[in-house]
């Protein structure tokens, strides 16, 4: 499994709505930054959208990442046709075995049965480049139903982007999501977290933590992931709260990631031997 550093690794840094740093990261900054790490690929996602980008710069994203040794997986978010159109060309353009999809964007949110239809329609054009849709599983939807949607199209063709936090926003916690979830995951989000109880004791905290130090059975996942056999790449992912001041939490950020991307190579290259 390849160690892979995602844009949402250096959400900060490249900035957040409403929390836009002077100097926001670039993509070249980025692909700079994952070489540092170590990384064998990145996930440029949508917080960073290549789609924004020309045809001349788009050919110098490809060769910067060729030069550093780097493969480009690419994520986007909204499973409308003209989208899924436009990022399978960018996937293809860029050799990514993956298209790493969120369904939902802001004022889109289909039903399970539109999902699996649209996906259907596809199927053909993904087969052609031999392109796997890897579908995150994010906070609207159920565990169960994002298995609906792998039975219901092609479990070929069509796989899980297993993020480690994001079905707490669903009333799921980890261990029955990666139940469910596992023999179909292709793509993995490393993002570590803590719960704890707020010291009122009315309600909890939901917060991220560096790689190692939060609740993810790390070792448990890594290893059973590999034991399957379908996930390629495990992309680092962060999710450090803000400080006072917009460039306290990127050097917080840069901080995280240095450390996360230590521990988490650390544990792939344990269960390589």
């Amino acid at each position: 499994m390849r160690f892979g550093v995602g844009t949402y690794a250096f959400a900060w840094s490249i900035g957040v709505p409403g929390n836009m740093p002077e100097e926001p990261m670039t993509v070249f900054q980025f692909l700079e930054k994952a070489k540092t790490l170590g990384a064998d690929c990145v996930q440029i996602a949508d917080n960073l959208p290549l789609d924004h980008y020309s045809p001349t710069e788009l050919k110098q994203v490809k060769e910067k990442a060729q030069e550093f040794g780097l493969a480009i997986e690419i994520g986007t978010r909204g499973l409308r046709p003209e989208n899924i159109k436009k990022h399978l060309e960018l996937a293809d353009f860029f050799n990514s075995p993956i298209l790493r999809m969120v369904i939902d964007a802001d004022g889109y949110e289909p039903e399970v049965p539109e999902i699996i239809d649209l996906i259907n329609s596809f199927l053909p054009a993904f087969r052609t480049k031999n392109i796997k849709l890897a579908i995150e599983n994010h906070d609207r939807l159920k565990a169960a139903e994002f298995l609906e949607i792998i039975k219901k199209t092609d479990e070929k063709q069509v796989g899980i982007c297993l993020d480690s936090v994001n079905s707490i926003g669903a009333d799921e916690g980890f261990a029955e999501v990666a139940r469910l979830l596992l023999p179909y995951t292709i793509n993995l989000h490393v993002k570590d977290y803590s719960i704890k109880r707020l010291s009122h004791n009315m309600g909890f905290s939901i917060t991220g933590t560096p790689t190692g130090l939060g609740m993810l059975p790390l070792h448990w996942l890594i290893e059973e992931l590999d034991k399957i056999g379908n996930c390629q790449s495990a992309i680092m992912e962060l999710w450090p709260g803000p400080e006072n001041h917009i460039q306290e939490t990127i050097v917080k950020e840069q901080a995280w990631a240095k450390e996360s991307a230590e521990y988490l190579k650390s544990i792939l290259a344990h269960v390589k031997k």
